[in-house]
């Protein structure tokens, strides 16, 4: 039976490819600090899983949910690059080493665009935290080229499902009048939906050839305000009260979020997977809003 790690596989997004692996008759290993799954404290069990694994796919992080003081980003920091470098640590001791090496990263590592989208081929970052952060993470995870193994960092976007993540969230809003445009709509919002994402992984399996930054969004991109016009449009609902940029700033504060992660305009095109051949099964944002 083919082999995949999960590394941070409680998640949303992990159990979603748990799950989907799992129907491909893949037997899938989880390593996280619950004590039904593998421990990252036990060496020989982390390099046993890893052992001719197809695919080791690392999803651990602390969730950028929250506010950025000092302590949230040190924890961010450290839960991200201490799990990759264990993970490299543990790969060196291999004998047979996993194929492939997915390491998540997102494409808050970019500086913001509204004038055009961001491919792996522009550096173009800024001084953000999130885009700090995500440097950091690809870094570490870089300095394990000598493997000898393929390796992938994940550029992934706003993940879109229709029971969890930040679709629900939105369709609320919309669904009680509050589904107008947020700050000035004019931000760019580049999202992946999750079925998208797990076969983006799958199909890095069956690709040799790609390797390297690999950006995991929809081709197709769109303004914050023409997504709360579709949001607004599943409800039967012909207006939705704006959000001006003092309110998210103030609502944000008080869930204990950044209201950047609603702001910053994120236009960024998945080139590396097109050139490739990737085929889109949610390609529009009204194909997904749809399915809900």
């Amino acid at each position: 039976m083919k082999k995949v790690v999960i590394a941070g596989g409680t998640g949303f997004i992990g159990s979603y490819l748990e799950k989907e692996f799992q129907k491909l008759n893949y037997q899938v290993l989880i390593i996280s600090r619950q004590a039904k799954h593998l421990s990252w404290n036990n060496d020989n069990e982390l390099c046993q899983a890893l052992e001719n694994a197809e695919l080791l796919i690392n999803l651990a992080g602390k969730s950028i949910q929250c506010r950025f003081t000092k302590a949230n980003k040190e924890a961010l920091l450290h839960s991200r690059i201490y799990t990759t470098e264990r993970l490299g640590k543990i790969i060196q001791t291999c004998k047979n080493r996993p194929k492939l090496w997915i390491n998540a990263s997102a494409i808050g590592i970019y500086e913001a665009s509204q004038a055009f989208p961001l491919t792996e081929n522009d550096a173009k970052f800024d001084q953000s935290f999130l885009s700090e952060l995500a440097q950091k993470w690809e870094k570490t995870f870089f300095s394990f080229t000598n493997l000898g193994i393929r390796q992938i960092a994940l550029r992934i976007g706003v993940v879109l499902d229709s029971k969890e993540g930040a679709l629900p969230i939105l369709m609320k809003l919309a669904k009680f009048g509050l589904g107008g445009k947020q700050g000035s709509g004019n931000q760019m919002f580049s999202w992946i939906h999750i079925h998208d994402l797990f076969e983006i992984v799958h199909f890095a399996l069956q690709k040799p050839q790609l390797e390297g930054i690999v950006n995991a969004v929809s081709a197709n991109a769109i303004s914050n305000n023409l997504l709360m016009r579709a949001l607004r449009k599943k409800n039967k609902i012909p207006f939705g009260f704006p959000s001006p940029e003092w309110a998210l700033k103030i609502g944000s504060f008080v869930m204990g979020q950044e209201a950047d992660l609603i702001l910053k305009s994120q236009w960024v095109l998945p080139l590396k997977l097109l050139n490739s051949g990737f085929s889109f099964s949610y390609s529009t944002i009204d194909e997904v809003v749809n399915s809900i």
